[in-house]
C-alpha cells in the first residue's frame, strides 16, 4: 500500500483534517515532526476537504517550521 504524509500549518489544523476524512487520532505521529501518514483513498479526501498538495522541498520547509516552533 503507497502512503504519504499528512502535515499541517499547526496541530490543531492537522488534527481537524484527520477527523473530517475518518482517520484516528491515534494514527497521529510526532516522533520528527506532526504528520499522519494515509493512504490514498484518505489523501484524496482531505484534497476534496481543502489539503493542498506540496512537493518535496515545500514539505521538508513545513516539516522543519513544524519541528522548530
Amino acid at each position: 500500500m503507497k502512503m504519504c504524509h499528512m502535515l499541517a500549518d499547526s496541530e490543531d489544523e492537522l488534527h481537524a483534517m484527520a477527523a473530517a476524512i475518518g482517520i484516528n487520532r491515534k494514527w497521529f505521529q510526532n516522533e520528527r515532526y506532526p504528520h499522519y501518514d494515509i493512504c490514498k483513498s484518505k489523501r484524496v479526501l482531505a484534497i476534496q476537504n481543502g489539503a493542498v498538495e506540496i512537493d518535496r522541498k515545500q514539505f521538508v520547509k513545513l516539516a522543519k517550521k513544524n519541528l522548530y516552533e
